[in-house]
């Protein structure tokens, strides 16, 4: 089974996060779609605004509970941290044998991908999946014969600037599913 792993940290997943999921989903090979939610990014600081790892599962799994091939995964939270990708890829290899592994990043990622920890082996064995983002820089790796470039809308919306909206009292409408505001809301997150 072809699966394409999304990681991150979803604080919180928004519609950019889903309309380019379902693109990739309706336009590749891959036969399903894992959010893998990160409790802490190594490329990242930690920042104060970062809700508990175990609420932003919450929100990705009613963001995509009426998708039966998205998947929201907690493997993150039993490794050590902070984690790197090809760790989660060795144990998840070990963990799901009959899946062929693919990973999803946005092309601002693609930038930097060789800062990532034995990004040879990411390459070599799983492959990218790579999907456009606004005002982005070009690379050599856009023609490596692992990396699959997907013609999906190029969405700018950004996590931090829905938080911003929330603490400020603003609406999130239109910018996250309802059930992810509700939970927000409910919550009293980021505010």
């Amino acid at each position: 089974m072809k699966t394409g792993l999304f990681f991150g940290s979803f604080n919180p997943i928004h519609n950019g996060h889903l309309i380019v999921s379902n693109t990739i989903y309706e336009y590749t090979d891959v036969d399903e779609i894992w959010f893998v939610v990160s409790p802490l990014n190594p490329h990242k600081r930690q920042s104060k605004s970062l809700i508990h790892e175990f609420d932003r599962i919450d929100m990705v799994e009613r963001a995509i509970e009426d998708q039966h091939n998205f998947k929201a995964v907690d493997i993150e939270f039993h490794l050590p941290k902070p984690n790197y990708t090809i760790n989660t890829l060795v144990h998840m290899e070990e963990r799901y044998p009959g899946h062929d592994f693919r990973i999803i990043i946005g092309e601002d990622n693609l930038v930097s991908f060789k800062k990532w920890k034995n990004y040879e082996i990411i390459l070599d064995n799983y492959g990218l999946i790579v999907y456009p983002r606004p005002h982005t820089k070009d690379t050599e790796l856009k023609t490596h014969r692992n990396v699959t470039f997907v013609d999906a809308p190029k969405i700018d919306i950004s996590s931090s600037f829905i938080r911003r909206n929330v603490k400020l009292g603003k609406s999130i409408k239109y910018l996250v599913p309802d059930k992810v505001a509700e939970f927000i809301r409910d919550r009293k997150l980021y505010i």
